[in-house]
């Protein structure tokens, strides 16, 4: 794609406990208006690098031990999570992390906390968040808990996104849904990149749904890119399904 670069990651590792290797020499890059697939196996790394870009590894006593990471030309590598959001780039954990005892409404009234909009932004903001997500304004009032899996991954992108982001980090979007529900979010994130530009890095064991979506991808496994290209070039590989079971995989 021809737009400026908004991430890229410079040959990164990750340590957690000064001992645990998670993440080896790993190098990619983002340009805005992109959305780029992140994907391996479990335990291939994916989570511990959309965390290192976010500085949200240090909340899981990890550290970048050695290497760069850029956001729109800024060397981020060290910057404290809040800026990063306030900046634009924000991530959505997985395994969605809503508050049970507050409303919806209210768990994605959090996510605009960083930008300290006014009550008339707060409300147009809002209204944004639930043209994409209808079925969040039927449930708004309801307490975040008792709501389905797939309604609380939606609250958790939607609290992403009323911060405003310019690059969101995608955390496993796909686990422990139902597949009409997995379609129905990735469909949200493909309006989201085509409407308004937002780039999106998302991690995915869902290998096939991910390449329908994005555009390009890279592959991980054991915490180093063996693999990328054009999401066209991964869905041709016949050796992708490997990636399943977390088998080693050796692509061009």
């Amino acid at each position: 794609m021809s737009h400026p670069e908004i991430l890229r990651l410079e040959q990164i590792e990750v340590l957690y406990d000064q001992v645990i290797l998670a993440v080896r020499d790993v190098s990619l890059h983002l340009a805005q208006g992109e959305i780029v697939a992140l994907l391996g196996a479990n335990g291939a790394g994916k989570s511990s690098t959309l965390k290192a870009i976010s500085s949200l590894v240090r909340a899981q006593r990890g550290e970048i031990a050695r290497g760069r990471i850029f956001y729109q030309g800024q060397d981020i590598t060290h910057a404290p999570a809040h800026t990063l959001v306030q900046g634009g780039l924000v991530q959505v954990l997985e395994g969605r992390h809503c508050f049970a005892h507050l409303s919806v409404e209210e768990n994605l009234l959090l996510g605009a906390f960083a930008r300290k909009p006014s009550r008339a932004q707060l409300r147009q903001s809002l209204e944004r968040i639930y043209q994409y997500f209808p079925r969040l304004k039927e449930r708004r009032k309801s307490l975040t808990g008792y709501t389905s899996g797939g309604e609380q991954q939606m609250v958790a992108i939607g609290r992403a996104l009323i911060a405003d982001p310019r690059l969101v980090l995608l955390d496993e979007p796909s686990m422990g849904l139902a597949p009409q529900i997995v379609e129905e979010i990735f469909d949200i994130v493909a309006r989201l990149n085509q409407q308004e530009g937002v780039a999106f890095l998302v991690a995915e064991q869902n290998i096939h749904l991910t390449l329908e979506y994005a555009h390009r991808g890279y592959i991980l496994e054991s915490g180093r890119v063996v693999g990328h290209g054009t999401a066209q070039e991964l869905k041709q590989r016949e050796d992708i399904d490997a990636l399943y079971l977390g088998q080693a995989v050796h692509l061009g």
